[in-house]
């Protein structure tokens, strides 16, 4: 994974201002692993049909799997997983996730990534990767155990690195790196991200990457925030680096272009819904604080 795919979309409405305290998942919904004990509001199931979904007050068929995804504004959310062979049950009105972005809000949009993920891991672990046998749900904890060898399949998190390297001294004269990837749909510039391997910590994953895709030497590396972040189940972990030395040598596999650009003069950016751009922003708002 190279730099952050996004789309064209633009809406930032879901963002919080600058001025509030740092949001995190906990003040937008509660992510719980069980059913709701004693829950006495409504509910909301989330119709996984492929990758997209279809919101709706009532199940469209009680035999489908499901999942708890959590509680959002009192409301107990859950995850359907739609059968490949079944009737769509939107009628093609099915959303994908960046398109249900800017119709939802910022706690319903997570839970929305949340209930693809749940079901795409079940999906894919119906049976022990160990034995074979088939997996059932674990009590007390979000899992899919074999009651034949006892293995434990808990649901995929990928770390995943994302950072903005800058050069020069803070102000605005100083530049940073933004660079477009192969698989973006239109000349877009972001940040540099990568997975994060084995045995490596973060800050020496931002360092690989950074060397890895553009030739450049960074360091000083430091965390500023991360987001969920369901295309299909990574966590995107944002960080700050200092360019020290080298020149642009690209992976041109990865990459197509990458430049410095001032605060001024910066090329089309993703959308406010990443942390690509919540990176920029910050960034361009330094000079104003």
């Amino acid at each position: 994974m190279t730099v952050l795919r996004m789309t064209t979309m633009t809406s930032q409405s879901n963002r919080p201002s600058r001025d509030a305290a740092p949001a995190n998942t906990s003040d937008l919904y509660s992510p719980i692993n069980d059913e709701p004990d004693g829950h006495v509001g409504g509910h909301k199931y989330i119709h996984v049909v492929g990758t997209s979904i279809f919101v709706d007050t009532l199940i469209a068929d009680e035999s489908w799997s499901r999942h708890v995804v959590g509680v959002v504004e009192g409301e107990a959310w859950w995850a359907i997983d739609v059968p490949a062979e079944a009737e769509d049950p939107s009628y093609g009105a099915a959303l994908d996730l960046y398109s249900y972005f800017g119709r939802s809000s910022q706690g319903e949009w997570l839970a929305a990534g949340r209930a693809v993920q749940l079901v795409e891991w079940a999906r894919t672990h119906k049976f022990c990767g160990r034995c074979g046998a088939a997996t059932e749900p674990s009590k007390g904890e979000r899992a899919l155990g074999c009651p034949s060898c006892g293995l434990i399949a808990y649901p995929r998190v990928a770390p995943a690195m994302i950072t903005l390297v800058t050069r020069g001294e803070p102000g605005p004269d100083q530049e940073a790196l933004l660079a477009r990837g192969t698989n973006f749909p239109m000349p877009m510039y972001s940040c540099l991200a990568g997975f994060v391997e084995p045995g490596e910590d973060l800050e020496g994953a931002v360092v690989r990457e950074v060397a890895e895709e553009v030739g450049l030497r960074v360091g000083n590396v430091r965390y500023q925030s991360s987001q969920p972040w369901p295309f299909p189940h990574s966590l995107m972990i944002g960080f700050r680096a200092d360019y020290f030395e080298g020149d642009l040598v690209l992976q041109e596999a990865e990459i197509v272009d990458a430049n410095w650009y001032r605060k001024d003069d910066l090329p089309t950016i993703p959308p406010g819904m990443s942390i690509a751009r919540q990176l920029i922003d910050d960034w361009v708002s330094e000079d104003l604080q």
